[in-house]
């Protein structure tokens, strides 16, 4: 029915436990809520409902409203039956929906890139993973994009999930400060408690974290990124490292910063740590640690930009060092020195990684290598299919793995098998033509003084295997070689070495008796 006429407009006002039923188009104001209110009117005026409906204002609670929402997912099509029947719907409030998540704005961080967030950040890790212990209260903390810059460490307790909008979009970053803030970030414990005090109080260790899709960054060339203490089960995805260094600042490693560090302790050992898709950049090792860590693996990451890339238990090595570290599939590039180290650790792997300029003190791969691209100095640790851009040329005074005289194996390029101090080459081919001689490969005695070579030859019917021994001690007039050889009948190709300086040339001489052949051989020797 249309309003024709307005004959009369009455108000009342009072406290909202006061508020009575008003009648029809009757106004009311709740003086200590700041509320107001219009009669409904009765059912035979046409009114639904016979009570008081509130109009909006500024101090409105509008969530409070919302009490109605229902999952549609009209997307597909159709409506999603949510309840157990059509006609019986899931519904819960706006409020309660949006309260499935949390941003870090939301506790007053800002990512402009000035403000000081450490306040910010830690109250919300503090208030959605330390306040209680019922799982209920964990929400993912959601940092957009932005830079968050901060002037201390973000300790970050268990079951916290931090998550942003990218590697370089949502990045925590560490304001210049001297050398006085060790870490970016660290793992804590239920309590934000952190170091000796891990697990004080009654407090939870580190476990069950995980961080995506962000970055921590540090200003100042004196502090390191991010130390994963006494912490088990964690995971980091699309995460960023990034420090300050770059290439005229990483020829030596007097700073001592790194990526991401590790800390244990007797009880609390760091295990089941995993880093996929990860970025290592501008501090001085990627990884450098001698702490006791286990089932820790690096994969699908790229280390760019350091003075080492991954460095296991070279120095002050704690109870036993890391064992179960697994590096696989990533990239090193832009690497000064190693970009793998295993020193007095066991029971590592590296596998299907890449190495492009590393080793080369920045000079790139035209440039004179003064290092391997992976040293292994003891035992039980090995590098299979690992690939290197460094020629073999180079890999004669420093191998691209170095297994200093190690019970342990490395694979080149396919190219090479090591174990230990023993070496086999892959096998090769080579065409042997009538009535010719000619080298079939060469080897210096920088890289071996001697060798010893399997070999088969392939002429028409006739076969002849055997082996080839040479022994040079650098002098050309000590070069010494024999053969011991079987074969079905005579192939008309004899076997000879000479040298010239400290290149040691095998050849073949063929009589014009027979047809084209084959030499297939594989060289072996003692490194």
């Amino acid at each position: 029915m249309a309003i024709v006429q307005i004959s009369q407009i009455t108000n009342r006002k009072g406290l909202a436990v006061d508020l009575p039923q008003l009648a029809g188009a009757e106004l009311g104001w709740s003086t200590d809520t700041r509320q107001l209110w219009i009669g409904n009117g009765t059912i035979a005026d046409g009114a639904p409902v016979i009570g008081n409906t509130e109009i909006l204002t500024q101090f409105s609670d509008i969530l409070a409203f919302t009490n109605t929402y229902t999952y549609k997912g009209h997307a597909a099509g159709y409506t999603v039956q949510t309840g157990a029947t059509p006609g019986t719907p899931v519904t819960q409030s706006l409020q309660s929906w949006l309260d499935q998540f949390a941003s870090v704005t939301d506790f007053g961080a800002v990512g402009d890139g000035s403000t000081d967030n450490t306040a910010a950040i830690n109250r919300a890790l503090y208030q959605l993973y330390c306040r209680e212990v019922n799982p209920q209260i964990r929400r993912g903390l959601f940092f957009p994009a932005g830079v968050y810059k901060i002037s201390g460490t973000i300790n970050i307790p268990p079951y916290a999930m931090l998550y942003g909008e990218g590697i370089d979009s949502s990045i925590i970053s560490l304001a210049a400060n001297g050398g006085t803030i060790n870490y970016v970030a660290q793992t804590a414990d239920s309590l934000q408690q952190t170091g000796v005090n891990i697990g004080s109080n009654g407090a939870t260790a580190p476990q069950y974290i995980t961080i995506s899709n962000m970055g921590f960054q540090s200003v100042d060339p004196l502090s390191s990124i991010f130390l994963v203490g006494q912490a088990t089960n964690c995971r980091f995805e699309n995460t960023g490292f990034y420090g300050p260094l770059i290439t005229s600042t990483l020829t030596s490693n007097a700073n001592n910063t790194v990526a991401v560090d590790f800390n244990s302790t007797t009880s609390l050992v760091c295990s089941q740590i995993v880093l996929d898709g990860c970025m290592f950049t501008g501090t001085v090792y990627g990884v450098n640690t001698g702490q006791q860590i286990q089932g820790v693996t690096f994969t699908n990451s790229q280390f760019n930009t350091l003075y080492q890339g991954i460095v296991l238990g070279t120095g002050t090595v704690t109870n036993g060092g890391p064992t179960g570290v697994r590096i696989t599939s990533n990239l090193f590039n832009n690497i000064y020195h190693e970009g793998i180290v295993f020193g007095a650790v066991s029971l590592n792997a590296s596998g299907h990684n890449i190495f492009y300029d590393v080793g080369n003190q920045f000079t790139g791969s035209t440039g004179t290598p003064a290092a391997s691209c992976i040293n292994i100095q003891t035992a039980n640790n090995l590098s299979i299919s690992d690939l290197f851009q460094r020629t073999p040329a180079y890999a004669t005074t420093y191998p691209c793995v170095q297994l200093n005289d190690t019970a342990s194996i490395a694979t080149t390029n396919g190219a090479q098998l090591a174990m230990g101090t023993y070496v086999r080459e892959s096998g090769n081919s080579f065409e042997i033509v009538n009535n010719t001689t000619a080298t079939i490969f060469t080897v210096t005695t920088t890289q071996t003084e001697a060798f010893s070579v399997n070999y088969t030859i392939l002429r028409g019917t006739a076969y002849q295997t055997g082996t080839f021994l040479v022994s040079s001690n650098g002098s050309t007039t000590d070069l010494n070689w024999s053969q011991d050889y079987v074969e079905n009948e005579s192939t008309g190709v004899t076997l000879s070495a000479s040298q010239t300086g400290t290149t040691v040339s095998v050849s073949y001489t063929s009589n014009n008796a027979g047809t084209p052949g084959t030499i297939n051989y594989s060289i072996n020797y003692l490194a």
